[in-house]
């Protein structure tokens, strides 16, 4: 192998087994961030797509552990549709961060596709992505019959662990004699290292279940995988899919012990003012969503000037009352609570709010408030 070839395979690996970050600053568990991609009224899927590596780039100056996108469709304000297509973007412009889906949601997508996708991601950032994996559809029933090309979505409890076990063979070839995919290979991939003068790489990326209930939960566990909950959109879940995660975990290869990670809604600005003003744009485009009218995020002076009726007041009361907002202080005392309550091993921070400015100066203020590098 010559001197450049090797640059270039180092140049974005990560220490450690890939999963299990480190704690920086006096942060009590690593930092990550899960970005939605937001666009708001009056800006630009392009726009979005610049503020989301603009994030990427502070969070890895600032030590964040890794960088995830998630799924959705038909979603005006969430321009995150295709998390490998945007991963491939961010990979080119960070060095070493850890790069993932938050995820990609299974059902959408044959299996032998996102083995594929995932391994040429993984060529382009050797060692630093994560595949995390969703059960439900990231949309509302018709666009997923639309993504599915079928009328019946699968999305049971049978279904998914079958096309799981289906990629995870994929990833690592490992289909066996006289099963009907013995021959079909995911390239890039491991059949490129056992082929005459192969040189591939081996390693993969490290599978993670997402879940905002139980099922994957004991399926994390029982298959001794990584598992991310969605606290910030079902926070009352939280508690017990932990508890059910830890109860199930068997020991594997790839963990000897279990390791969660949370979502978390987190905001931060100088005054507290200003913070409610950034997370109520985010709490206005649920209300759209849950009553079926999703759009692009709304401006602050939108979001303050809407009258809510008593029933979208109580839920966006509701709402909020989840989501850690305020002063850096005070979102580093919401985080450190969360982290002490939960023992999530891991706290990834989601800033949803109108403006690109606001998002990147939350994270800058929260790692601050812990004193991380950069």
């Amino acid at each position: 192998m010559s001197g450049e070839d090797e640059e270039i395979r180092g140049s974005g690996e990560t220490a450690g087994d890939g999963i299990r970050g480190t704690a920086r600053g006096t942060a009590p568990v690593p930092l990550s961030v899960l970005d939605l991609v937001t666009v708001g009224a009056g800006s630009t899927a392009s726009r979005a797509v610049r503020t989301a590596v603009d994030i990427a780039r502070t969070a890895e100056r600032r030590g964040f552990h890794r960088y995830w996108v998630a799924e959705h469709h038909s979603m005006p304000g969430v321009a995150s549709s295709s998390p490998a297509v945007l991963l491939a973007h961010l990979a080119a412009h960070t060095t070493r961060i850890r790069l993932g889906s938050g995820g990609v949601m299974l059902p959408n997508h044959a299996p032998l596709v996102i083995a594929e996708q995932f391994g040429t991601l993984e060529a382009m950032a050797p060692g630093r992505v994560d595949l995390g994996l969703g059960r439900a559809p990231g949309t509302d029933g018709a666009t997923a019959a639309a993504l599915r090309r079928t009328e019946s979505l699968h999305e049971g409890a049978e279904e998914f662990p079958q096309q799981l076990a289906e990629l995870t063979r994929f990833l690592d070839d490992s289909f066996p004699d006289g099963h009907p995919y013995a021959r079909i290979h995911a390239v890039p991939g491991p059949v490129q290292a056992t082929s005459p003068g192969g040189v591939q790489d081996p390693h993969r990326p490290p599978l993670w279940l997402l879940g905002s209930s139980g099922f994957s939960a004991r399926l994390a566990g029982t298959l001794g995988l990584p598992f991310a909950f969605a606290h910030h959109f079902s926070a009352a879940n939280t508690l017990p899919a932990l508890d059910l995660y830890r109860a199930s975990f068997r020991p594997s290869e790839v963990l000897a012990e279990p390791y969660a990670l949370i979502g978390v809604a987190a905001l931060a600005a100088e005054e507290e003012r200003e913070a409610r003003r950034q997370v109520l744009t985010g709490a206005l485009s649920m209300v759209r969503l849950r009553t079926g009218r999703p759009g692009l995020v709304p401006s602050p002076e939108e979001a303050e000037a809407y009258p809510f009726s008593e029933r979208e007041r109580d839920f966006v009361d509701s709402w909020l009352g989840n989501v850690i907002h305020g002063t850096p202080d005070a979102v580093r005392q919401g985080l450190d609570d969360l982290a002490k309550r939960t023992g999530a091993d891991e706290l990834m921070i989601t800033a949803n709010a109108h403006g690109g400015a606001a998002r990147l100066r939350s994270y800058e203020l929260i790692a601050d408030a812990y004193g991380l590098p950069g």
